[in-house]
């Protein structure tokens, strides 16, 4: 007889909102399902421009050198589906999750009123609104502070209401590195974690040889 309950349960990917300067938490986003594809790109940073010189025009002594952490986005697709939880109910379709979301890339009413104080007052210069410091996790192995870069709603089916009840997003986003973010802030402390993490992965990887290169003699 299958017992169900020592059927491990999946790990879920998800953002995680903290507060920069307390680093406590502020919320958990949990998506519904794990995206079943996951779009990377990593670009390096060369000290002699694009390309590290050559044809390029940088300098020759700047090719092999990196001015910086690589730059990295990542972007997928996450589903909502409020039929697919059926025990819960949902008055108000997927509009709480989809607006979760959304306020990853939006100012609080409270901020734009205190900024729009601050101008009436005759204030010169105003600070831009900053937002909570966003984690994104996939796994234990990949947790990395993240900017969105990108949010694309289509929304696919509602309830008698209106209320969306199914919708895909994509989703981009840029990893935050430590040329991104002030010394001392705590998300340029998480990016050191997550490239530690990458190194001592990357040491865990078994080398090659000359020989399966074809070049039985070395180089």
């Amino acid at each position: 007889m299958t017992r169900y309950a020592d059927i491990p349960k999946p790990i879920r990917s998800g953002l995680v909102i903290v507060d920069p300067e307390r680093g406590t938490p502020q919320r958990i986003i949990v998506l519904q399902f794990n995206p079943d594809t996951l779009e990377r790109s990593v670009a390096p940073q060369a000290a002699g421009g694009e390309g590290g010189g050559g044809d390029s025009g940088g300098d020759r002594n700047e090719a092999l050198r990196l001015k910086g952490p690589a730059q990295e986005s990542w972007k997928f697709t996450a589903e909502i589906d409020a039929t697919d939880q059926l025990d819960v109910a949902a008055p108000n379709g997927i509009h709480p999750q989809l607006a979760v979301l959304e306020m990853l890339v939006q100012p609080t009413t409270a901020q734009l009123r205190a900024a729009s104080h601050l101008s009436k007052k005759g204030t010169i210069e105003i600070s831009p609104i900053e937002t909570p410091l966003t984690l994104f996790t996939w796994g234990s192995k990949r947790v990395m502070p993240v900017r969105l870069t990108e949010l694309s709603v289509n929304e696919s089916a509602f309830d008698v209401n209106l209320n969306p009840i199914r919708a895909s997003l994509s989703i981009g986003m840029k990893v935050l590195t430590v040329s991104d973010l002030p010394a001392g802030h705590r998300g340029a402390e998480l990016y050191l974690a997550h490239l530690a993490q990458k190194e001592q992965l990357a040491r865990a990887a078994q080398g090659g040889s000359f020989a399966q290169l074809g070049l039985g003699r070395g180089i």
